[in-house]
């Protein structure tokens, strides 16, 4: 197995896992949608099926066109939540206690970008860095 099928199913594994918990356990989701996101509860499902299709679309073959697309979407989808991601960030900081530290949200917040392009490369949807002979 190469690096980019490692890649394509660790992510078809995290992406699972977490539309499973958006889906079964989705108070702590919810209570980081922004305020300006109708229907939480609704949306919060929507992205943990959004997951689960992702993830599926992963580990499908590469000619079906379902890998990429899945990426595309995986990609997409990353993009979407980063404001529930700030959300959570600014709710932590005000909180009395602190919540979690920058030392996670920093880093998470970060890392969202490499998640993106992670997404579009494992699933063979870009194909950057090239490898070179």
């Amino acid at each position: 197995m190469n690096k980019r099928d490692l890649a394509r199913w660790g992510l078809a594994l995290f992406y699972g896992l977490a539309g499973v918990l958006h889906l079964a356990a989705p108070h702590p989701f919810v209570s980081i949608v922004p305020p300006w996101v109708p229907a939480a509860g609704l949306v919060v499902a929507l992205t943990g099926l959004a997951e689960i299709a992702g993830a599926i679309g992963l580990v499908q073959r590469r000619s079906s066109g379902l890998r990429r697309a899945a990426g595309w979407g995986l990609a997409l989808y990353a993009l979407c939540v980063w404001p529930a991601n700030v959300q959570h960030m600014l709710l932590d900081l005000a909180r009395p206690s602190g919540g979690l530290p920058l030392a996670y949200h920093v880093p998470r917040l970060a890392a969202q970008p490499l998640l993106i392009w992670l997404a579009l490369w494992a699933s063979g949807a870009i194909n950057w860095p090239r490898r070179r002979r």
